[in-house]
């Protein structure tokens, strides 16, 4: 496929069109004159009082549906291929941590409808998602890092491990990727400058310092360093980051609703591994299983965590 700068292709905009990055924003704006949308300007009603305004029909919010605007200006500056990417699992006490990434280059169209924040969806809407995303873009993987590596080298580095997983599938489809724009404000996923990816412990046993050795080495062994651009919220505006945050979001709930089977006194089939008060009191009673996240400050009771 070749690959041409978007700015070349986009069509104009002609009078009496919408821009079609624009388009989400002006279907949930007010009808009047004032937007150019010519709609015609709803009549005034008087003065709301407290009597009217509880019997005025409440209607769900909406917002505008993530876009490629972000996305497209990565293009534009140079970029060839461009991923989205998302993490789920962070907080959990049980399980691993998962990263998703959807890659986009210049043919790349608007998402399917629908799609948005992971967690602003219902698991029933999240599901039904999957088939169209797992068609766009033109590359799409959720890289995991266990809850043993989450132990042994942290949640900040096993977040970057996750990430590197998803970046190694979808570069052997479509080659390196150039860009990431990831969500949030703290860049976990670009290795530190100078030293080792992962400060060794002095105390640490022998496999723990095996694993952190091991991960420092499949990062590495990446071979490619994307340029990341931070955005706060991008889940909620940025269609490749909204993508990969929904495949990695169902990905990992089905994942934990699997070991639920394997260790079932948790609950992990609805929580997930998150700290639900279901999840606590199985915790307390019965002491961690194999797959918690032993590292972390677990809520158990003296008895449970003795025994």
């Amino acid at each position: 496929m070749t690959l041409v700068d978007l700015a070349g292709t986009a069509p104009a905009v002609q009078p009496g069109q919408r821009d079609p990055l624009g388009a989400a924003l002006l279907e949930d704006a007010p009808a009047h004159d004032d937007l150019g949308t010519g709609a015609p300007t709803p009549p005034k009603s008087g003065p709301r009082t407290p009597a009217t305004r509880a019997a005025a029909p409440r209607t769900p919010a909406t917002r505008p549906a993530p876009t490629l605007r972000h996305e497209r200006t990565l293009l534009r500056s140079g970029a060839l291929l461009v991923a989205g990417m998302d993490e789920v699992g962070r907080g959990a006490l049980a399980g691993p941590v998962s990263v998703g990434v959807v890659v986009v280059d210049a043919s790349t169209r608007a998402c399917p409808p629908g799609v948005t924040d992971s967690k602003l969806l219902s698991p029933a809407a999240r599901s039904a998602l999957v088939p169209a995303l797992r068609r766009w873009g033109i590359a799409r993987a959720v890289g995991h890092a266990s809850s043993d590596e989450i132990d042994a080298i942290g949640i900040i580095a096993a977040l970057r491990l996750a990430g590197s997983r998803a970046l190694r599938v979808v570069a052997q489809e479509v080659g390196p990727v150039d860009a990431v724009v990831l969500d949030g404000s703290h860049n976990w996923l670009t290795p530190p400058a100078q030293g080792a990816l992962f400060e060794a412990d002095p105390e640490e046993d022998a496999d723990a310092a095996a694993r952190r050795a091991a991960a420092d080495d499949e990062i590495e062994a990446l071979g490619f360093a994307p340029r990341v651009r931070m955005m706060v919220k991008a889940d909620r505006t940025c269609a490749s980051v909204a993508a990969a945050s929904v495949l990695a979001k169902c990905e990992r709930d089905e994942t934990m609703t699997t070991l639920a089977r394997e260790h079932p006194l948790y609950g992990w089939e609805s929580n997930k591994g998150y700290g639900s008060s279901d999840h606590v009191a199985a915790l307390r009673l019965h002491g961690p299983s194999p797959l918690h996240r032993v590292s972390w400050r677990l809520p158990l009771d003296e008895c449970a965590a003795g025994g």
